[in-house]
Order: C-alpha cells, then sequence, then structure tokens
C-alpha cells in the first residue's frame, strides 16, 4: 500500500566544502545529524532509477548529510504539483511534463538529467514489423493518450512524407503491450525502448524499436529532478549535496550495474530481477551525457531551448517563459560558482 506523503521541513544547513577547480562539493560527514528530504518518484520503482537506490544502499546521501526518503506516487499525475506545494523536496519527472507545469506558471526547475535521451519509442513485433517511419502508412499506432506523445506521430509523419489520415491512431492508456501483443494495433508509440522492448525481447517476441529523436523529433531528457524554484534559491546547498550525491550513485552503477540491480531488487521486493539487470545495461549510456568532459546529470541549454520551441509551435504550451531557465547546470560537479 503506498505510502502518505507528509511533508519534511528544512533543518539547518550543513557547512560546505570547496574543492578544486570551482567544483561545489559537499562536506561528507557521517556523524553530523542527518537532514530529512523527500524524494518523489514519477512511477514505481524500476531500473530507471538504481542509481537512487545504490545510492540509498552505498550510504551517499548519509555520507553527504540527508535522510533521504524515497517515495511512489498515488497518481502518476502528482509528483510536480506536490513539489510545487512543498510537500516533498523534489521529484522525478520529465522534460516536457516540467515544460507542460511551467506552462501552468508552477514555479518548478530541473536541476539534473537522470536520463539524457529520450526513451519514448515506436515499437512493433510480428512478421511484418515497422522498420522506418514511411512504413507507417496504413497502419494503426496505438498511444497512451499523452498530448505531446500524439504530437510525436505527427511530426514524426510529417517528417517521412506520410500523411496523417493515412494512419489511424488508437488511445489505449496504459495497455499499450498488451494492444501490440494482442494484434490490435500494428504499432504503439509510448513504450521504452530500455523497458518494454526489453520485455518484449524477454518474451521473444523480437520487438523492432525506432526511437524519437531518430525520425525528427527533436532531442530531449527523458528523466530529470525537479525541484522548487524558491527552494533552490534558498538553500541551494540541500539540493547540491543531494545531486552530487545521487551523482555518486549513478556512477557506482556504471562501475558495478550487477551490484547496483542487486540492491534495488533487494530494496524493491517482487521486481523481476532479470528484466531489471537488461534494462540497467541497456540504459547505462543514457544515464551519462554524451559531451566529452560534461558531469553527470548535465543538461544542454540548447537542445532544452530547441524542444521548448518545438512544444511552443505545436500548441502544446503557450508561455515562452515555460522554456526559459527551466533548468540548471548550476549544482552539478565542477559547476557553479
Amino acid at each position: 500500500m503506498k505510502r502518505l506523503i507528509t511533508m519534511l521541513a528544512l533543518l539547518a544547513v550543513l557547512p560546505l566544502g570547496l574543492a578544486a577547480c570551482g567544483e561545489k562539493q559537499e562536506t561528507l560527514s557521517s556523524s553530523a545529524a542527518k537532514q530529512p528530504f523527500t524524494l518523489l518518484l514519477d512511477w514505481f520503482p524500476n531500473a530507471d532509477h538504481v542509481g537512487i537506490y545504490q545510492a540509498l544502499a552505498k550510504g551517499y546521501f548519509a555520507q553527504a548529510g540527508l535522510d533521504v526518503h524515497v517515495q511512489v506516487p498515488a497518481n502518476v499525475a502528482d509528483p510536480l504539483d506536490l513539489v510545487a506545494a512543498g510537500k516533498v523536496d523534489a521529484a522525478v519527472s520529465y522534460e516536457p511534463e516540467l515544460l507542460l507545469a511551467r506552462n501552468r506558471n508552477l514555479p518548478l526547475v530541473s536541476v539534473a538529467a537522470l536520463v539524457q535521451q529520450p526513451l519514448t519509442s515506436i515499437i512493433s513485433i510480428g512478421k511484418h514489423p515497422v522498420r522506418t517511419a514511411r512504413q507507417l502508412r496504413g497502419k494503426t499506432v496505438g498511444y497512451a493518450g499523452i498530448s505531446y506523445q500524439q504530437a510525436y506521430l505527427q511530426t514524426i509523419l510529417s517528417h517521412a512524407g506520410v500523411p496523417a489520415h493515412s494512419v489511424k491512431e488508437i488511445n489505449v492508456g496504459a495497455n499499450l503491450v498488451p494492444a501490440l501483443v494482442s494484434g490490435r494495433v500494428n504499432a504503439i508509440l509510448g513504450g521504452y525502448w530500455n523497458y518494454e522492448a526489453v520485455q518484449l525481447a524477454q518474451r521473444h517476441l523480437h520487438p523492432t524499436v525506432i526511437r524519437m529523436n531518430k525520425v525528427g523529433v527533436p532531442s530531449y531528457d527523458e528523466l530529470v529532478l525537479v525541484t522548487r524554484a524558491r527552494l533552490l534559491e534558498q538553500h541551494p546547498d540541500v539540493m547540491r549535496r543531494f545531486v552530487q550525491a545521487l551523482a555518486r550513485g549513478y556512477e557506482s552503477v556504471r562501475s558495478d550495474p550487477a551490484g547496483a540491480v542487486a540492491n534495488l531488487v533487494r530494496m524493491n521486493p517482487g521486481m523481476d530481477h532479470k528484466l531489471q539487470l537488461a534494462s540497467v545495461k541497456a540504459t547505462l549510456p543514457a544515464f551519462f551525457p554524451s559531451q566529452a568532459g560534461k558531469p553527470w546529470g548535465w543538461q544542454d541549454p540548447a537542445r532544452w531551448n530547441a524542444y521548448g520551441q518545438w512544444m511552443l509551435g505545436h500548441h502544446l504550451i503557450s508561455n515562452p517563459n515555460a522554456v526559459a531557465q527551466a533548468s540548471t547546470n548550476e549544482l552539478l560537479a565542477g559547476q557553479g560558482i
């Protein structure tokens, strides 16, 4: 049974040490009183969150003076509203969802990218899979009823020169995989290449995957860490210590994926170990920036702007201020002043 979300007050801030080259780094002290910090996930725990649970298991949050509580949302639509209301300190969310929230004037900002590539994909199976966007002509595509994912399909079809009227769209809600496996649709848009596609592969259904950023949709960060602008302004050290401890968690995953998955499964009984391990291994490159020399969590400002302009152009958002300063790298290792 999902736990109720509780409001945790911020305690007095802990002193920070200053590392070489201007890097802001928390002073690690296991003896100091731990500051409560609540993180709300976007969905049930899964491979995308492996670095969070690794940081817990390895004690990185505690070493940063934080008593971190990870919670699962009772409703997947709630996390950003709860962050904005001050009922949790931070939440895992999605770049497009953050821009939609900021379009509603919620004072939120992304402080790190957990998954730095789009995971959303077009997935098909069977003897005649959809291998290219052009092959969507005449097909039935199931989607999850998310507005921006429907706009992805429109962008993909336009980019491929496929008339929109030649493709039938069906809102299948959360039943993407059942709709695909049953043959109700020829392909789905909304499944993740690192999760649903891995599940289908483990069922020997030989999925064919088309990634969004390969067929005309601007690239974006699939999963991001979001907090309130006010918390960021008043207590940047709190978020800095959290973000940099989380970075250590994901670096530890890169060093020992199998051990990290073992901790993930141990802390979340009932998980399919084989699925989580395969998913983590598939996702490893996406946990880290592709640009050389950039720290974990890096968010490319130009890419954020390009994706935001795409959302504006498709009338998914209407306020240009939703895009401006929606993300910051100030808390990442080696960044800030």
